[in-house]
């Protein structure tokens, strides 16, 4: 590339970026049009009261939500080895969007079992970051709580348009209901988050008790994130928990989740019947 101005180099790196993507995309819809369903097909997961293929959200069921945080070439690897269970929700993480786009979003949505939830952590601009994921294929989004009421007040108005499930995620909020007092309508899902970092220290517990003090006053999903194990997603499902967030990590990644040097569909298995 020598001789070439900055700009120059600059396209044909993003070239380059676009057509290794777009290989990836094409190895694992290979690899998944050779495969046999272990379970029942995909099934679409909404809400309840929304309505997509005669199907909607259960409230008394609980459904597994696997996140990828690493590349597409880590779900590539993946993917396939997931038991095809209606109860199963798949994540593109935030590092996993902030790497691969919304081309990643929308590789997870054609090739993934059940929904695609979009983490993107809205924090302003609502409208725009719901219709890009929307577009991309993603049945869920997610915004933070610590968002300006303004952004989660459009972030849900806009997911109700669009027919995405609205996630509000309480990462760094100390009392969610401080979050949904002042709301004109609640989200679909609450998400009760440990970050990441944050798992680093055992003081840092996921917050169950708060699943009580917002079901005794909004009619609303719970979900369960942050280093969740089989023995956390016991907890969490103890605790009222809907969904169940499991990262998926490599081996030697510090959290918790399932690793993909593991039996994969055995552990997405065992995982269901915990849960169940």
């Amino acid at each position: 590339m020598a001789g070439k101005s900055w700009w120059e180099r600059l396209a044909e790196y993003n070239r380059q970026q676009e057509t290794q993507q777009a290989e990836q995309w094409a190895a694992l819809a290979a690899r998944l049009s050779k495969r046999k369903p272990a379970q029942a097909e995909p099934l679409a997961i909404l809400p309840a009261g929304k309505q997509a293929a005669g199907l909607s959200f259960d409230n008394n069921s609980r459904y597994l939500q696997l996140a990828f945080n690493h590349d597409l070439s880590t779900a590539v690897g993946v993917l396939p080895k997931i038991v095809r269970d209606p109860r199963i929700m798949i994540e593109a993480g935030t590092p996993f969007i902030k790497r691969e786009g919304m081309a990643g979003v929308r590789a997870l949505a054609r090739s993934a079992p059940g929904i695609t939830v979009a983490d993107m952590k809205v924090s302003d601009g609502a409208v725009d970051e719901v219709r890009m994921a929307a577009q991309a294929g993603a049945r869920a989004i997610t915004v933070l709580g610590s968002s300006p009421v303004e952004t989660l007040r459009l972030f849900i108005e806009t997911c109700k348009q669009m027919g995405m499930i609205s996630m509000i995620d309480m990462l760094g909020v100390e009392d969610p209901l401080t979050v949904l007092r002042p709301l004109y309508t609640p989200p679909d899902v609450v998400v009760i988050h440990r970050g990441r970092d944050e798992e680093s220290n055992r003081a840092k517990m996921i917050r169950y008790r708060h699943i009580s003090r917002i079901r005794s006053k909004y009619d609303v999903m719970i979900s369960a994130a942050g280093g969740v194990n089989l023995r956390e997603a016991r907890s969490a499902v103890f605790n009222g928990a809907n969904i169940v967030v499991v990262n998926v990590v490599r081996p030697g990644d510090p959290w918790d989740g399932i690793r993909t040097s593991d039996d994969i569909t055995a552990l997405t298995q065992q995982f269901l019947e915990t849960i169940a």
